[in-house]
Parts: C-alpha cells; sequence; structure tokens
C-alpha cells in the first residue's frame, strides 16, 4: 500500500484484535454503566422499602380509625368496676397513659364463648410512642388482655369531647349525660405529622343514650 502525505497507513487485521487501551476504554465503559445500574437498583430498592414503610404506616392510620369508629358508636352508658372493685363511669377520659376507657355493645362472639356481647376497652399511649386498644374479658373486675398496638411513631395525644353544642378538653358524665355526643382526637406523629379525626359517639346503639318519658 503507499503513503500518502507522509503517514503510513493503518491497516489492522481480524488476527491482531484490540489494543490495550482500547480495552481499557472499554473496560471503563463497561464499569461506569455497571456501577449506573447498581446506583439505579439500588435507588429502586430503597424507594421501594420507603413507600412500603408508608403504606403500612397509611394501613395502621385506617385501621385505628376503624376500630374507633366501631368503638365509639357503640359506646353504652353502662357503668362498671375496677380490678379492685371500685365503680367506675362508663364513658371516662383516661388519666395518665390511658387516653380514652369506654363500654361499647356488639362484641362478635363468633367461638359461642361464655362471655357478654358488651366490653370495656382502654386506649392507651405507651412509653414507646404506640397508641394501644387493651380490653377485657369481662366488664367487671377482671383483668385486661394483652394490649394489641393500633399506631406506631405517635409523641404526643389529645382529646376533646363534644357535649349539646360545647366543646371540652375533659369528660365528667353524669347520670343524665353518661357519654359525651362526640370525641374530637389529635395525633401528633414523631416526625411532626399531625392529624385530627372527628368520632361520633353512641350512634349505633339505640340504648346509648337515656330516654326520658315527658309527663
Amino acid at each position: 500500500m503507499k503513503k500518502q502525505a507522509g503517514f503510513e497507513p493503518l491497516r489492522r487485521s481480524a488476527q491482531q484484535g484490540f489494543t490495550l487501551i482500547e480495552m481499557m476504554i472499554a473496560l471503563l465503559i463497561f464499569g461506569l454503566l455497571a456501577a449506573a445500574g447498581v446506583s439505579l437498583l439500588s435507588f429502586g430498592v430503597r424507594a421501594q422499602a420507603v413507600a412500603g414503610r408508608k403504606l403500612d404506616d397509611v394501613a395502621a392510620l385506617y385501621r385505628l380509625d376503624g376500630v374507633l369508629v366501631a368503638d365509639l358508636a357503640q359506646a353504652l352508658p353502662r357503668t362498671v368496676r375496677d380490678e379492685g372493685g371500685a365503680v367506675r363511669p362508663a364513658f371516662e377520659s383516661g388519666g395518665g397513659a390511658t387516653l380514652l376507657r369506654l363500654v361499647r355493645g356488639g362484641w362478635d362472639n363468633i367461638d359461642g364463648a361464655a362471655r357478654p356481647s358488651v366490653q370495656k376497652v382502654d386506649y392507651v399511649l405507651s412509653e414507646n410512642g404506640t397508641i394501644d386498644r387493651v380490653a377485657y374479658p369481662m366488664l367487671d373486675g377482671a383483668p385486661p388482655l394483652p394490649p394489641a398496638t393500633m399506631l406506631a411513631n405517635v409523641s404526643a395525644v389529645s382529646l376533646r369531647y363534644r357535649l349539646a353544642g360545647a366543646w371540652s378538653d375533659s369528660w365528667e358524665g353524669n347520670s343524665s349525660a353518661p357519654l359525651p355526643d362526640a370525641v374530637e382526637m389529635t395525633v401528633t406523629r414523631t416526625d411532626g405529622t399531625v392529624y385530627r379525626e372527628l368520632f361520633l359517639v353512641g350512634t349505633g346503639n339505640a340504648m346509648a343514650k337515656p330516654v326520658t318519658n315527658a309527663g
């Protein structure tokens, strides 16, 4: 082959292959593509984990909401006795860690156990930052069953009670008004998110409100 303009023409046969520099460039490009793929996969896994935790948290909020709706809608004006034998009101705003204590009807008895269809339940804010629902097997004097965690990552809970159009930060029932008309719950999460929910009380039971006969 003739020289052109003083340069030796470059021609590579199939037997010569790639030069070391070309191989290093190819490996560098492959490494960059592999690193990008690993980063993208890692990001996808982390995003899926975060989304899963968020969905679980939203599901827990819905579960808490559903259980509170059922409990408060079926609240009954039935006084109870604690483990020490003292009479307790049918509906109490809690003290200390106990947020709320009430007696509800409509307790399903699928197994046909020897127990009533009414149940005493407490809602407790634990030291671990969870809202727990504590149920009792019997209304009077029985120790509680193991708590069921309804919602985690809770830093504070506040309650207000509505009766005859007025709101109050505490509840003290009496014989003429053993139950409030509604309950407002404000939940502050550990990340600063605040949820506010309203619940009607006693709407699921015809006997939830005392009836007085006129005349």
